[in-house]
């Protein structure tokens, strides 16, 4: 599905932030490989050229817009442990969080799966992918076993799969649909695993 998306163009955002707001938007709206570089420069309102100063190519916008990605998650986690250094209350935190995020923010699935998805091979975005993944469910190791759950690389797998498949789910089924269910199915996982 091909849309015209209006510039975004703001005096309060930088040349870079406009390219990196037109390929989340984009890229997560469309696909990586069905949007052009001159739609990402047209719809940023900047030039081609300040495009490659910003950015080594597409490839080096794909990879700032997965890590913008990985930063707002990172952050999330980050809000919930400074919001409780309860690791019960965390737990909570983070089901809510990912609850909230499959409603509001990511409703056409995972922006890291669909990214694997047009990128099968090795190389520098599988590379960050894989990075992502692997402190996702450090993180969740991490949380489990300071909640003292047994198993918590069991519990930190299960909330990894129930994430995915929530993101995804929530895209093909409606989110209001799956988002209370992965927080049902989430919080279960929890109690099963509580010492």
């Amino acid at each position: 599905m091909s849309t015209t998306a209006p510039p975004i163009v703001g005096s309060a955002l930088s040349a870079r932030d406009r390219l990196l707001a037109a390929a989340q938007l984009l890229f997560y709206g469309e696909g990586i490989h069905s949007v052009g570089v001159d739609r990402i420069i047209q719809t940023a309102g900047v030039t081609r050229a300040t495009m490659y100063k910003q950015f080594d190519g597409k490839e080096g916008l794909v990879l700032a817009y997965l890590e913008g990605e990985d930063a707002q998650l990172r952050a999330l986690f980050a809000a919930a442990a400074a919001a409780s250094d309860d690791p019960q209350v965390l737990l909570d935190l983070v089901v809510e969080g990912i609850a909230a995020d499959i409603r509001e923010r990511h409703t056409r699935g995972c922006p890291f799966i669909n990214a694997a998805a047009e990128y099968p091979d090795a190389g520098p975005v599988r590379d960050l992918i894989a990075a992502h993944r692997e402190w996702f469910r450090g993180m969740l190791v991490q949380i489990a076993s300071a909640a003292h759950l047994t198993e918590p690389e069991e519990v930190a797998a299960a909330l990894v799969l129930l994430r995915d498949a929530a993101l995804v789910g929530g895209y093909l089924d409606g989110q209001e649909r799956v988002a209370p269910a992965f927080a049902r199915t989430a919080r279960g996982v929890i109690a099963a695993h509580r010492a």
